[in-house]
């Protein structure tokens, strides 16, 4: 017999404010801590180094997030030209070195290179596969990591300003799977002079933004208290990219048992994913046939 985990049945999304210096992991974990919750997982991981916006998701929420780390998220960052670095970021040592440094012109004519649909080779030191071992290990290793180009959407990447000679700032849209540090590694190449990331923040990542975000300090500070409950947002807040349909109470509680049940839908087209929900609370994910929602999803607890 399985054993039972220990903690709250506590449903809901906390934005974090991830501080710089602090993996995505440590944050999930420290969230779980100060719920006591049983259950938690993150949409979408930021370097140990990057700063903003971690969704991390409680209970029931974290089946909501794959729909969260498919929606659009925007970053700004700062590249340091001039300078490559094996780890395509400040933390990793200088490969090689440019005294050329392009116009603001030259830059802003580079950037459509890398708008739209693109191929995007991740970072050597980063967390992708290869035959079923990290690449950031092998390559820690002294192994020679091929990647294969990955395609990635961007939807938009702006020049926001030029500090000095050195250092530009940009913004970026995009989809999944995105790595910064590649867009500046290949923006440092098609320039000619070299680059890496100096410094990154998400300022947004699908429904949630920077006003909605709490620190770690403030998490620390409510830990196991009343007051950290308030800052918890529904768990439908991760479904805001899908159409809603509205079930019935035996809708609601055949979807539950994983059947099909009867929704009211409005320009819904067969074969749509969509959410059921029942007087404002998630039922279900699934897809819409024939007036029914067939679920894939099932949610068994809305939010504490």
């Amino acid at each position: 017999m399985a054993r039972k985990r220990k903690g709250r049945d506590i449903s809901g999304w906390l934005v974090v404010d991830k501080p710089a210096g602090m993996t995505s992991t440590a944050v999930v974990n420290k969230v779980r801590w100060a719920f006591q919750a049983k259950k938690a997982g993150h949409a979408g991981t930021l370097d140990p180094e990057a700063t903003g916006i971690l969704a991390v998701a409680l209970g029931e929420a974290t089946k909501t997030v794959p729909y969260v780390t498919d929606d659009l998220k925007c970053y700004t960052f700062t590249v340091r030209l001039g300078q490559a670095t094996n780890t395509d970021d400040a933390e990793g040592e200088v490969i090689a070195e440019s005294d050329q440094r392009p116009s603001d012109a030259q830059i802003k004519d580079a950037l459509g290179q890398f708008v739209g649909d693109i191929m995007q080779v991740p970072p050597k030191f980063s967390a992708v596969r290869i035959d079923g071992q990290r690449a950031y290990k092998l390559a820690r290793d002294g192994e020679d990591v091929t990647i294969e180009p990955r395609p990635l959407w961007v939807e938009e990447l702006v020049m926001t300003g030029r500090p000095d000679a050195d250092h530009v700032t940009l913004e970026m849209t995009c989809g999944k799977g995105g790595y910064v540090r590649s867009i500046a590694r290949d923006l440092g190449q098609t320039l000619g002079c070299h680059g890496h990331v100096r410094e990154l923040r998400r300022i947004w990542s699908g429904p949630f933004e920077l006003n909605d975000a709490v620190t770690i300090d403030e998490v620390d500070a409510l830990a196991q208290t009343p007051e950290l409950d308030t800052k918890l947002r529904p768990l439908e807040d991760g479904l805001t990219d899908l159409p809603e349909v509205k079930c019935t109470a035996e809708g609601a509680v055949r979807l539950r048992n994983g059947n099909p049940g009867m929704v009211i839908a409005h320009d819904i087209d067969y074969g749509d994913e969509c959410w059921a929900s029942l007087d404002g609370q998630a039922v279900a994910v699934g897809v819409f046939k024939a007036g029914e929602l067939h679920p894939s999803r099932v949610f068994l607890h809305g939010q504490a």
